[in-house]
């Protein structure tokens, strides 16, 4: 599975979407009010500055004229930087509240059938869903919608599940193990059951999501508030510069405007990062959204660019959480056609995963569609025997553990071929059946946890990026060291208690090492709770999904790949964009400080490299770019910087190249072009 295939994922956005863009250009204004702008020292010290001389532009049309013009310019290019950078940030929350609208279709009130009784479901009664409480009980029948987010006690069912997870093929869901959760706005493709609400209207999972994507309780990560601090420091240092730069040029007898200050302190603080920061981590989120991974948290998203260990549960995870037949084998002397006939009769009362499992394989290999004779009577399994059968017309089929089903038949002493199959069944990892007809031993079924397809290749991807991979499992450690090396794992940990996956967490933690875990079970909660990392699987308990910090709708365990690479990606790119902001001031500082200080000090002249027509039009050119970049760099704080696997130090010699130069080299011909613009329509003539 590549990782442009990973699921059906969130549909495609354009960058600019046209809707998208127009809301983001109406929230951008509103995005102007200083409390919310106060988030963002850069840009709110931009707004202030912005004011200010507007507030002097205007004054200047009615006491000294000439001087307006450039002053209300100045003004004009500080407020469409500061629009430029709440529009950026807009955009981004415009793209997850896209996506968030075909969840909240799925989130719309319905009727309910609450059940008074579990143990008479047919007298039920019809409620609004909003009605419904937490510990109620409905009955959801073919072709209803399950009203809230539950747990299954009784029933299993068909369900189609693409309202949230975009995937069209229905899914299985029943009660008891770790397949037991359904997510309200989900339809009952088949069959019926009883559902126990666990959450209240208006705080389930879809409620959930649709506030996530749309980043309105996204929280800034940590290495966003240090680079908020950094930028806050850059702010205030460079404000003193400015400051100073008054008394200096009244020493060299320079008269310095204030929109000259203002442009200055502007263009030397780092406005162009300042204004994509925030555009930057909802990006991030909304691209995980893509590959069906709903983030609960921005420091989720950030620390899995930095993961080097992968905690994986097995049943449900690695595995597809049920043993599934694999294989007949027989005793001399009986074609493995008739142990599969037999195995397939014993299965016919037999509703369990590894019942169905057996008539399966019974079908895709001899094309074998057991069907009960009439009158025939079930034999179900029972703790006492660990037997189960079918009885019908005088004849008999059984199956079950190897021990119980030797002594029923009254074989002491079964073929060597028979204890070999059963030794190898026992030693992969595997469960033996032995499989009777009319009390004679036919063979033996190979009932087996199937290891997810692809998985082995993808978990290859994950140590070539680095990341360590352990699997954990209450399984003994034959099966566990069986159900590893066909996985491809590096490591495991066997008979794992919630309380062993935990200190191994930890443990990990102490040594400086970021975690991830990926589970699905409520035995898993603990350590979903405190990995750096916490996937859960959209098929696992509510527990799980409530301890985790992403939950992935897909229930793809390597889906990690992708999550890391996201994590890298937006890591990288915050990176990226930090030294083109740095970078680009460098050529700001030529085509303003000569500008200032040419004519008291005409030496400055030969730091004109540009050769910029009049110190007006090279402070306007200097304003105006730092304005447009911001708006030219949305598509790639929005797209993300493609992230390679390598090294820190290629990395960095990458971003000094790239973002480094090309930050320097860019404003140079930037700035150029836009004082040639203005020269050619006279502007300061």
């Amino acid at each position: 599975m590549s990782a442009t295939t990973s699921g059906a994922g969130a549909p495609a956005l354009a960058l600019f979407d046209r809707r998208i863009a127009l809301r983001a250009a109406r929230d951008s204004v509103t995005k102007l009010d200083p409390r919310q702008l106060m988030r963002n020292p850069v840009i709110f010290v931009t707004e202030i500055v912005a004011i200010l001389t507007t507030i002097l532009g205007v004054r200047d049309l009615f006491t000294h004229p000439p001087h307006a013009a450039f002053a209300l310019a100045i003004a004009i290019w500080l407020w469409l930087t500061v629009l430029f950078a709440t529009f950026a940030e807009a955009m981004a929350e415009g793209r997850g509240r896209a996506r968030a609208e075909s969840l909240r279709r799925a989130r719309n009130e319905m009727i309910a059938k609450r059940v008074p009784n579990p143990d008479d479901p047919a007298l039920y009664g019809t409620v609004s869903s909003t009605d419904l409480r937490v510990g109620d009980v409905v009955l959801v029948e073919t072709g209803d919608l399950i009203p809230l987010d539950g747990e299954i006690i009784q029933g299993i069912a068909s369900i189609n599940e693409s309202a949230i997870t975009g995937e069209s093929a229905p899914v299985i869901r029943e009660a008891g193990g770790d397949r037991s959760a359904v997510t309200g706005g989900t339809q009952v493709v088949s069959d019926s059951l009883l559902v126990r609400i666990t959450a209240e209207p208006g705080h389930t999972f879809i409620d959930r999501m649709i506030a996530l994507v749309e980043g309105a309780s996204r929280s800034k990560t940590p290495n966003e508030i240090a680079l908020d601090i950094l930028l806050a420091g850059l702010t205030i240092i460079f404000l003193i510069a400015v400051a100073t730069l008054v008394g200096f040029a009244h020493y060299s007898a320079t008269v310095l405007s204030v929109p000259v200050l203002a442009a200055l302190l502007v263009t030397l603080i780092p406005t162009t990062i300042g204004g994509l920061l925030s555009a930057i981590g909802i990006a991030g989120m909304d691209r995980l959204v893509r590959f069906n991974v709903v983030a609960t948290s921005g420091r989720a998203v950030e620390a899995a660019g930095d993961v080097d260990t992968l905690l994986l549960d097995k049943t449900g995870t690695i595995t597809f959480g049920n043993r599934m037949a694999a294989s007949f084998s027989a005793v001399p002397g009986v074609e493995e056609q008739r142990v599969a006939e037999a195995a397939a009769m014993a299965s016919v009362g037999d509703e369990t995963p590894e019942g169905r499992s057996i008539h399966a394989l019974a079908r895709d290999r001899f094309g074998i569609v057991a069907v009960a004779p009439d009158g025939a009577v079930p034999v179900p399994f029972s703790a006492n025997t660990r037997l189960s059968g079918l009885d019908a017309g005088g004849r008999a089929w059984r199956k079950g553990a190897v021990d119980s089903l030797l002594k029923a038949v009254g074989e002491t002493r079964p073929p060597q071929a028979f204890t070999a199959a059963v030794e190898r069944i026992a030693r992969s990892g595997g469960t033996p059946l032995a499989v009777a007809e009319d009390n004679r031993l036919l063979g033996v079924i190979e009932l087996k946890d199937v290891v997810k397809p692809g998985i082995r290749d993808r978990f290859a991807a994950l140590r070539r990026m680095g990341i360590r991979t352990v699997m954990v499992t209450g399984d003994n450690r034959v099966t566990a060291a069986a159900i590893a090396t066909e996985a491809g794992v590096d490591d495991f940990i066997a008979e794992a208690t919630p309380q062993d996956k935990l200190g191994y967490i930890r443990s990990a933690q102490s040594e400086g090492r970021l975690v991830a875990m990926c589970g699905d079970g409520t035995n898993d909660a603990p350590a979903l709770a405190q990995a750096d990392v916490g996937v859960a699987m959209q098929t696992g308990t509510q527990a799980a999904r409530e301890a985790a910090n992403m939950v992935d709708l897909d229930s793809d365990p390597t889906k990690l790949i992708e999550i890391v690479e996201i994590g890298k990606q937006l890591l990288i790119t915050r990176g990226a964009l930090t030294t083109f902001s740095i970078a680009n001031d460098i050529a700001k500082y030529f085509a303003i400080l000569p500008a200032i200080f040419v004519v008291a000090y005409p030496g400055l002249s030969a730091l004109n490299v540009m050769r910029l027509s009049t110190p007006q039009s090279a402070i306007l050119s200097a304003v105006i770019f730092n304005a447009l970049v911001i708006i030219a760099l949305v598509p790639l704080a929005l797209k993300g910087v493609d992230f390679r696997a390598v090294s820190a130090a290629s990395l960095l010699r990458r971003n000094l190249a790239v973002y480094g130069i090309g930050g320097i080299v860019v404003p140079f011909i930037g700035i150029k072009i836009i004082d040639m613009a203005l020269t050619a329509l006279h502007v300061f003539a």
